[in-house]
């Protein structure tokens, strides 16, 4: 800053909206990437274990990968959910009170909100989030315990597989963020 300038309130919230934002978009590419990576694996897998004269076993390669995935993709998610209830919540009425208004400031963080089919979008992505992460996995275990080489190791593994996609799944609709 120069000297002499005064750093005002006002100020400082929009800086601090300025930098929330940026973490935002930067966090929405990195969590919608997360979607074509698990899809990437989810082909890699399927591609070894139809080069393999289709091994069955390496259908529980997809499980693990499935969770790191889908848990960075929830975190992420959680937590650009949390700035725009920041924003909203926090943010935008300590802006309009510095700035002496009863005027909605940031109203773009409420609007789209309010629209009349946001509830069924959300819904619609709670489905493909938990088809990416936790069914395409169940389905390669499953795959594998019907018509793999069952192995007490594996049939271990598999088991244990299912119940970290179990809690994912639990947390992924736990966060869903459903309301208006």
């Amino acid at each position: 800053m120069a000297a002499g300038s005064e750093v005002t309130v006002g100020a400082l919230l929009l800086c601090e909206y300025e930098r929330i934002k940026d973490e935002q978009r930067g966090r929405i590419a990195f969590r919608d990437g997360l979607i074509y990576a698990m899809l990437a694996s989810t082909a890699a897998v399927l591609a070894a274990s139809l080069r393999s004269e289709f091994e069955a076993g390496f259908l529980l390669l997809l499980p693990p990968v499935s969770v790191l995935l889908g848990w960075t993709y929830l975190i992420n998610d959680q937590k650009i959910s949390a700035m725009g209830q920041y924003i909203r919540v926090t943010l935008a009425p300590r802006l309009a009170a510095v700035a002496g208004t009863n005027d909605e400031v940031f109203g773009w963080e409420t609007a789209h909100r309010e629209d009349a089919r946001r509830v069924w979008r959300k819904r619609m992505q709670l489905a493909a989030d938990l088809i990416a992460f936790v069914v395409m996995p169940a389905a390669a275990i499953l795959i594998y315990l019907l018509v793999g080489t069952l192995t007490a190791q594996l049939v271990v593994v598999s088991a244990l597989e299912t119940v970290a996609i179990i809690v994912l799944g639990a947390q992924i609709v736990l966060y869903a963020d459903l309301s208006i």
